[in-house]
């Protein structure tokens, strides 16, 4: 019965067009009233215990870090400073995508930031030098995934504080991973510049060793934003919330003297982080409020319990959960999806014996796959809409599909190699 009401429920209000933190609290609230002898009271308890969690402010810091680095400007600079670095490299400036995607990844934690940061100044720059619009949009749309993977990561930082999982060993943890996938989109972009067809002008001359220093110097201030975001948590000396309050004041700093950040933007991008927070709080509040219930109920294990009886094994109960992610994130955005299935998906996976760190790097990934998927991939929408539609979404998707690949194949490869993820964090 409960699962009939759990089921049933979440389906009911999702395709009414309710609003989804609404509908998962409701689900839950009606599972602790019917099932649960009238426990109504511990949603209470429960979402005030989350509202109070001292981790779960740095959400709220690191959204506004983005919105700051997104207001100021200092995206084009950084993009400009790395430009002379791939200007011999097959593929040339869409490299300069991935990079600068992966270090505005380092101090952002958000995907749909990154990718319309990166996306603003790389876009009309290729479009302009006669690169194929199709694989720009690709490779910016791929680029903006690293956000969330590459600490410090909005992802990574939820999972950790709703799961009671250590935000700081998530993001050592996703360093290597983030690095890895960043490589090999790399990989791919030489491989289709050196045996498709043209996606990329001729390059000419020899690499100017020269422009690469001064672009390189021009970057200067960035690694210093990303010690106050992530060397303060690898060096133990401040907790993610710390660093991310210590990562908004270095950035207001640096967008007002390096960047173009003034006080009207600093304001719009405070507003825009509220909008935003406000959103993913609501979607908290209803997430705590099913966990709540699922937990009570034991419904996790009782799943668990009915699919070992298939004789799937932990690896074949572990497949369909990636599927489901897969098809699920073909309709939510990441963090919806992410909030929404942890309350069933996580205690499954644990149940199952499997890692919480691994298992935080790897559903992130699945989440990442969502944001390149149609027809919900949201990093596909802000760059078509950059794009000016010029790029429509189906061409955007078919650009992203070598990358959605890419992204499948590492969820493959760090599941067969869990080491890959869990070496660091033995240290």
């Amino acid at each position: 019965m409960s699962w009939l009401l759990l089921g049933g429920g979440l389906a009911v209000l999702l395709t009414s067009g309710a609003i989804l933190g609404a509908a998962l609290g409701l689900v839950g609230m009606a599972l602790l009233h019917f099932q649960a002898n009238g426990a109504t009271p511990l949603a209470i308890t429960a979402s005030w215990n989350m509202l109070t969690d001292f981790t779960l402010s740095a959400v709220p810091l690191f959204i506004f870090l983005g919105e700051i680095l997104l207001a100021s400007g200092i995206s084009k600079r950084v993009y400009n400073g790395l430009t002379p670095l791939f200007a011999r490299v097959p593929g040339q400036l869409l490299h300069t995508n991935i990079a600068v995607c992966t270090l505005f990844g380092a101090v952002s934690g958000s995907s749909t930031s990154t990718a319309a940061a990166i996306g603003s100044v790389g876009y009309p720059e290729l479009r302009s030098r006669g690169y194929d619009p199709g694989m720009v949009v690709g490779s910016l749309a791929a680029g903006g995934t690293l956000g969330l993977l590459i600490p410090p990561s909005l992802a990574l930082i939820i999972y950790g504080a709703t799961q009671n999982v250590s935000i700081g060993t998530l993001f050592i943890a996703g360093m290597l991973p983030g690095l890895m996938i960043a490589c090999a989109f790399s990989i791919w972009i030489i491989v289709r510049t050196k045996f498709g067809g043209p996606v990329a002008p001729e390059s000419e001359g020899r690499m100017d060793w020269l422009a690469v220093a001064r672009g390189l110097k021009e970057i200067w201030p960035l690694p210093i934003l990303i010690f106050f975001v992530l060397g303060t948590i690898y060096l133990g000396i401040a907790t993610p919330t710390e660093s991310a309050a210590l990562g908004v004041v270095a950035s207001i700093v640096l967008g007002m003297t390096w960047g173009n950040l003034n006080l009207p933007k600093l304001w719009q991008a405070f507003k825009n982080a509220s909008l935003m927070f406000a959103a993913i709080g609501m979607i908290l509040l209803g997430t705590v409020i099913l966990s709540q219930a699922v937990s009570l109920l034991g419904i996790p294990r009782s799943a668990v319990d009915a699919i070992s009886g298939f004789g799937l094994g932990p690896y074949g109960i572990l497949l369909l959960i990636v599927i489901v992610y897969i098809v699920l994130g073909c309709f939510f955005d990441g963090i919806s999806l992410l909030l929404m299935t942890l309350p069933i998906t996580f205690p499954m996976i644990i149940g199952l014996g499997f890692d919480p760190i691994w298992f935080g790097i790897v559903v992130t990934l699945l989440v990442e796959i969502g944001m390149i998927t149609p027809p919900m991939g949201l990093n596909l929408f802000v760059l078509t809409s950059i794009s000016k539609n010029e790029v429509d979404l189906t061409t955007a998707a078919k650009a992203s599909l070598p990358y959605w690949l890419i992204l499948l194949g590492a969820v493959g490869l760090f599941t067969l190699f869990p080491e890959l993820i869990l070496w660091v964090t033995r240290w």
